[in-house]
């Protein structure tokens, strides 16, 4: 078989997998950049092995795909103690319903939780709990006893519990509310934005380094309020414009161009309140979205 025959017969049984297996991929590593590096060395792998021997090669790519992660997290584990300023997951904006129904339970929060948990901590939650995965699989390819992997999951269920979405607010309510939250935020109205936000609303931005950003979580209403009113006279100075509004990673939010560049705002909302901002600055992590 020629190499170009080759390329066209791998690709013809990846690419139908290639969604699932970049889903795993970017939850396993939260980085779109780095879920793609995984895709395309899982890829050159899949084109090099003996396809006729693969029974169930959607388990083979799956096993392949998790395991280039778990030496991934190895190195991304060190970057991110060192890292500068809060570490947010990179934004993946949903585009269509079949992205929002598969990452209806795969909110922010939870990504952020996840970060909490051991490489295998996090494999074995993520195959098994969001994927379906069961845990004689798991055992293939983590290579761990399957007991060892239903401890690891439970342990990782335990941590994550509280992060896991009790309610979504309706697509359509949660957009409204970004929206708004948006107009209020750039003209400087702080009775409507105040009347928005949960007393125990938290803040939480990402510039890694690159562009201004708290160093650390901003806490409460008060926090929350006066920063705001700091930045409510730079929008009006220097400018600020609405892009879009979607769903990111499961929050309703919105894309905006500011005066140092893009930048993406995901609302977690409660009872029609904001509890929690979350603001992706760092330029390395919306490179995907221009």
């Amino acid at each position: 078989m020629t190499g170009e025959a080759s390329h066209e017969e791998a690709a013809a049984s990846f690419n139908p997998l290639r969604r699932r297996l970049t889903r795993i991929a970017y939850r396993m590593l939260g980085s779109v950049a780095d879920a793609e590096d995984v895709l395309q060395e899982a890829f050159l792998r899949w084109m090099t092995v003996d396809r006729s021997e693969v029974r169930v090669p959607e388990a083979f790519l799956r096993r392949t795909v998790t395991r280039l992660c778990l030496d991934q997290l190895k190195s991304a584990r060190h970057q991110r103690e060192n890292y500068v300023g809060e570490w947010l997951p990179e934004p993946v904006i949903e585009e269509d319903e079949e992205d929002e129904e598969e990452d209806a339970d795969v909110t922010l929060p939870l990504m952020i939780a996840l970060e909490r948990l051991s490489p295998l901590e996090r494999a074995a939650f993520l195959l098994h709990d969001l994927f379906g995965v069961g845990f004689g699989e798991i055992s293939a390819t983590i290579n761990r006893e399957p007991a060892t992997c239903r401890q690891l999951a439970a342990r990782a269920r335990a941590h994550v519990r509280e992060e896991r979405p009790r309610f979504r607010v309706q697509k359509e309510r949660g957009l409204e509310i970004a929206s708004a939250f948006f107009a209020a935020s750039r003209s400087g109205d702080m009775s409507i934005l105040g009347g928005m936000l949960a007393e125990d609303v938290s803040m939480h931005s990402d510039g890694g380094g690159k562009r201004p950003a708290a160093s650390r979580p901003i806490l409460g209403f008060q926090q929350v309020m006066k920063l705001h009113e700091s930045l409510a006279g730079l929008f009006a100075k220097l400018g600020s414009k609405l892009v879009r509004t979607g769903m990111i990673n499961g929050l309703p939010g919105f894309v905006s161009l500011e005066a140092d560049g893009i930048q993406t705002t995901a609302l977690e909302i409660e009872d029609g309140k904001v509890v929690a901002i979350y603001i992706m600055r760092n330029p390395e992590k919306l490179k995907h979205l221009h």
